[in-house]
């Protein structure tokens, strides 16, 4: 039996801390603390000073540190805290990251469990004031998402995956991608101001390691007997400071098809080989001490970073059924992924007060059940070369299930072997017209595109400043619902999708063909108060004096209209 001997918390904002041993407990604590007041949507650090005896403060069922906090509206949360400095019986550090989203004042105490035993700190207090910070996004219906404060918020951006790697394998674009502007600090700053708000990228052995020890074909990382890779831990600090600087939601895929496939497992830190304990992929999905590890890494994400904001999303799994099939023969059973994904979008939604949103994705197969787990909130699959049939995807989704859903990926061409220059046309209209489609379709996040070096390259990603001055139109003047309106188009070469906010209608029309374009629209009423047309490729607004029924080849509008 292991024995417990002192649990000191010490909190951040002031000098405040609670000593136990055994049941008798005693108090050291700052009078500072009890006048700190925070700040709503900010978040607070909390240290605690732990004495116990553990082998890996990483493993919860070895010992585990939490806070429990109680909101000033009377909700009990836990917050998993994460190891910072220390030994075994000695006086250890541990962190808590606490994001408070409501006003008025909190109690918090820390919580060791060590070898069955529970010890709990005295209880403190502190004070949060009103802001006007926005919060947490948050689920709200098919079309958006809505922050704490009630504002609406729809995605528009693009995978970045990852930062440049040392090799790449492009057959035509590796000095391209190899190119060391390719990094966070200059694309999350360049898509800022391009117009974006939200990107997806991965966590894999060559960027943001932070579960593995052996790290590849990225010099910005080392590699690490630790538990959590230091490198990966620190770049993944510097994101999140950098996505709160630029005001850029992230979308976190936490493991990718690319781990446990290939030469992936070889790098995997749950392979058998590595020293974990997961003989193969699939023994991964079903062995119970891979499971806990699993867990264990979640606590540590939750503990370490879902006090962020900018964490739009948590992803499980980039692809997951690129790790179920070799070929088109299935080596891994839809019922083993799905109870996988039960369990572990159960236990993240138990450890993260914060209440992120959870997602994961499919390539192209679907998985039976996933997509209809409780606890999985956004449903996401990628789609290529299939842009014209986006609307009609997220729709099939949204209504089977009952749920939102997004485009992970999209692109004309997903094959990397090939020569994007020799339809470039092609891939930048694609890339223009799958954002206007997914923004006239039910969907929080506008599809993101794949191949983000061949499109900043080609000059195109600047486009996304069109679509968020419709995207922040439509939701500015909303009465709080978007829903889509099918409208009469007389002429059969033009799409035309329409939205009606409540106050007014957004018709998007597009003209793909090599000659100019007339056209009627019939449906509504107030299809005779045209209030503004917008040049999709210019940008800016142009007179409404000769009406809207003209368009040029190879063009698109929005047509804006007043209820």
């Amino acid at each position: 039996m292991k024995k417990i001997v002192t649990l000191l918390p010490i909190f951040a904002l002031a000098s405040c801390a609670s000593y136990q041993s055994g049941i008798a407990v005693k108090s050291l604590e700052s009078p500072a603390f009890q006048q700190a007041n925070s700040d709503q949507y900010a978040p607070i650090i909390i240290d605690s000073q732990v004495v116990a005896e553990w082998q890996n403060p990483y493993d919860s069922q070895d010992v585990a540190v939490d806070l429990a906090i109680t909101t000033p509206s009377g909700t009990t949360k836990k917050l998993p805290g994460y190891f910072v400095e220390g030994s075994s019986l000695t006086k250890a550090t541990w962190r808590f990251k606490f994001t408070p989203t409501e006003i008025g004042q909190y109690q918090v105490s820390t919580h060791l469990t060590d070898d069955g035993q529970q010890v709990q700190s005295e209880k403190k207090t502190f004070n949060v004031k009103e802001t006007n910070l926005q919060g947490f996004l948050r689920a709200n219906d098919q079309w958006t998402f809505k922050y704490d404060n009630g504002d609406l918020f729809r995605g528009i951006g693009e995978n970045f995956g990852w930062e440049s790697r040392d090799e790449d394998d492009s057959r035509y674009f590796k000095a391209l991608h190899e190119d060391s502007r390719f990094n966070y600090d200059h694309m999350l700053k360049t898509l800022n101001h391009q117009g974006a708000n939200l990107i997806r990228t991965w966590m894999i052995y060559w960027n943001l390691p932070v579960d593995y020890q052996t790290v590849n074909n990225n010099s910005r990382y080392q590699n690490s007997s630790k538990r959590f890779n230091p490198s990966g831990v620190a770049r993944m600090d510097h994101l999140l400071d950098l996505a709160s600087q630029y005001d850029m939601k992230i979308i976190l895929s936490m493991d990718s098809h690319a781990g446990f496939t290939g030469d992936g497992w070889a790098f995997n830190s749950y392979n058998q080989a590595n020293g974990g304990p997961a003989e193969s992929a699939t023994d991964f999905f079903t062995n119970p001490i891979a499971k806990q590890r699993y867990k264990d890494k979640l606590r540590f994400l939750v503990a370490k970073w879902s006090y962020s904001p900018q964490i739009a999303a948590w992803e499980f799994f980039n692809e997951i059924d690129n790790v179920m099939y070799h070929g088109e023969e299935q080596q891994i059973s839809d019922e083993i992924i799905t109870s996988w994904h039960r369990e572990m979008s159960d236990y993240l939604a138990q450890i993260d007060v914060h209440d992120h949103l959870v997602t994961t994705s499919i390539s192209h197969r679907g998985v039976a059940g996933l997509f209809d787990l409780p606890n999985i909130d956004i449903n996401q699959s990628h789609l290529y070369k299939i842009t014209d049939r986006i609307p009609e995807v997220i729709n099939k989704y949204t209504q089977a299930h009952n749920k939102p859903y997004f485009a992970g990926e999209f692109s004309a061409e997903w094959d990397w072997s090939k020569n994007f220059n020799d339809y470039k046309l092609l891939m930048v209209n694609d890339f223009k017209r799958g954002l206007w489609y997914g923004l006239f379709s039910p969907t929080p996040i506008a599809p993101l595109t794949w191949w983000w070096e061949y499109f900043d390259e080609n000059n195109t990603t600047p486009y996304f400043n069109h679509v968020k001055t419709i995207n922040q139109k439509m939701l500015k003047t909303s009465t709080g619902t978007l829903s889509q309106i099918q409208l009469n188009n007389s002429n059969s070469h033009l799409t035309t999708y329409a939205v009606n906010n409540g106050n007014q209608i957004f018709v998007y029309v597009n003209n793909p063909t090599n000659a100019e374009q007339t056209f009627e629209l019939t449906g509504h009423s107030a299809l005779s108060n045209l209030n503004a047309i917008y040049h999709c490729e210019t940008g800016k607004f142009i007179s409404t004096n000769a009406g809207y029924n003209l368009l040029s080849a190879n063009s698109d509008h929005v047509l804006i209209f007043n209820l």
